[in-house]
């Protein structure tokens, strides 16, 4: 059976928790392809809230196999503090649940005090990067100087590659960055203990997970971040450093392209973007504040704001056309309610002419004005909802509406935060 793929259509805070976590109970695997703990998923089961940084929404079903995939940039201090919280919940009985890739990159505190440095010094020109640390260690990555998990477990291959960077970056906080430097000693003994914390859960999931597709087995492959925030298609230099498309499930979970199945691509009912960069739909006014507060619109890992806007089917579009969607989950229906009317943008605009496509600079972005289509809102609330004929009329012609622009049939509808409050339109295995 071939894997199932879930991606975000937007600019990230999609909801993808939510429908990671509704998938998984059919799934067996759950692996996460790439990205680290600048992205939260948050969850809501029986009234209690959880979130997740690193691993996979998955983790919530007991007896599912959570991976942390090769195509991850992983913080040791945060995944120790992750599991520990989970483990405090009731969560993580057992250490074949979680599978950490031995060839996934360690994000260590230098790259977090220059993630955090850099953006300092840009100052008005900063990217509301997450300061976590995840940009400087893909940096390492590509420059094959990053140490990967497998290298914990390498005594003397560790120390040498540590104190080769540790020299090198504190060089470059000190002399360029005015930043004070990191003790080796400090930094090495802290990672002996991670290493011991994280010994049971390390192992080769390229091959565990071709093994679990080759035995027919249901994995769900899951995505961080979305596709405008990736590093190639996003709007950049607004975006993440790695790929969140489809296309990078394969290589970043280890697995050929032939074994993707069925793509789920997630998209909020509005718009939301955190940190910097374009957002052609972004309300700045008191509907912006009511969406914010309605929705909840703050960081799951950072909880910062964030910004609001009417849907940008434009942005949507090109996020379904780019990974081959084959059906959309739309999240955070309910939050419209009390709305009336609902701008849709339907096209974009710039110097008094329409656009084919989307910018490619940021000075192309500044110059879009987005063309809308107004739909009737509905007053009635939705979280009650179980099918799509329970919906008011006007609701369900917006969200038809919404899957028509996309040019993906509706797979999904969340009306609420809860794990219920959910239409199910299909299947995914």
């Amino acid at each position: 059976m071939p894997a199932s793929v879930v991606i975000g259509t937007q600019w990230g805070d999609e909801g993808k928790g939510k429908v990671v976590d509704l998938l998984a109970a059919d799934a067996d695997v759950v692996v996460r392809f790439h990205g680290g703990n600048n992205a939260g998923h948050t969850l809501v089961v029986d009234g209690e809230k959880t979130v997740l940084n690193l691993i996979p929404a998955g983790v919530l079903h007991p007896g599912r196999i959570c991976m942390l995939g090769p195509g991850m940039v992983i913080d040791p201090e945060v995944l120790v503090a992750e599991i520990d919280a989970l483990r405090a919940r009731g969560y993580l009985a057992d250490d074949r649940w979680l599978r950490v890739s031995e060839q996934a990159h360690l994000i260590l505190p230098y790259h977090r005090a220059i993630d955090h440095a850099r953006e300092r010094l840009r100052g008005a020109g900063k990217i509301g990067t997450t300061g976590r640390g995840i940009g400087p260690a893909y940096e390492d990555k590509v420059a094959r100087t990053g140490i990967r998990v497998a290298d914990l477990f390498d005594d003397d291959g560790f120390r040498e590659a540590l104190e080769r960077n540790v020299r090198e970056k504190n060089g470059y906080l000190e002399a360029l960055l005015g930043e004070r430097p990191l003790s080796f000693a400090e930094l090495y003994a802290r990672c002996l203990a991670y290493r011991e914390r994280l010994r049971p859960f390390v192992a080769d999931t390229v091959r565990e997970v071709q093994a679990a597709l080759a035995a027919g087995r249901r994995v769900l492959l899951e995505g961080a971040q979305a596709t405008m925030l990736d590093v190639d298609h996003g709007t950049y230099p607004f975006v993440t450093s790695s790929n969140a498309v489809a296309g990078a499930a394969a290589a970043g979970a280890g697995v050929p392209p032939r074994a993707l199945g069925r793509i789920v691509g997630i998209a909020k009912a509005y718009t939301t973007r955190v940190g910097a960069g374009p957002f052609p739909t972004e309300l700045t006014d008191a509907l912006g504040e009511r969406l914010r507060a309605d929705g909840e619109e703050y960081g799951a890992t950072t909880g910062r704001p964030r910004r609001c806007g009417w849907f940008d089917a434009v942005v949507v579009r090109h996020a379904v056309a780019l990974s081959g969607v084959d059906g959309l989950a739309l999240t955070k229906l309910d939050v419209l309610t009390g709305v009336d009317p609902l701008p849709v943008c339907v096209a974009y605009e710039a110097d008094g002419r329409r656009l084919a496509g989307l910018p490619a600079t940021t000075r192309g972005w500044g110059r879009v004005r987005p063309v809308y289509e107004t739909l009737p809102g509905w007053h009635e609330p939705l979280g009650a909802a179980r099918t799509l004929a329970e919906l008011p009329a006007n609701a369900r012609r917006y969200v038809e509406r919404l899957a028509d622009l996309a040019g993906a049939p509706l797979l999904l509808l969340s009306v609420g935060a809860q794990r219920d409050q959910t239409i199910r339109l299909g299947a995914v295995f």
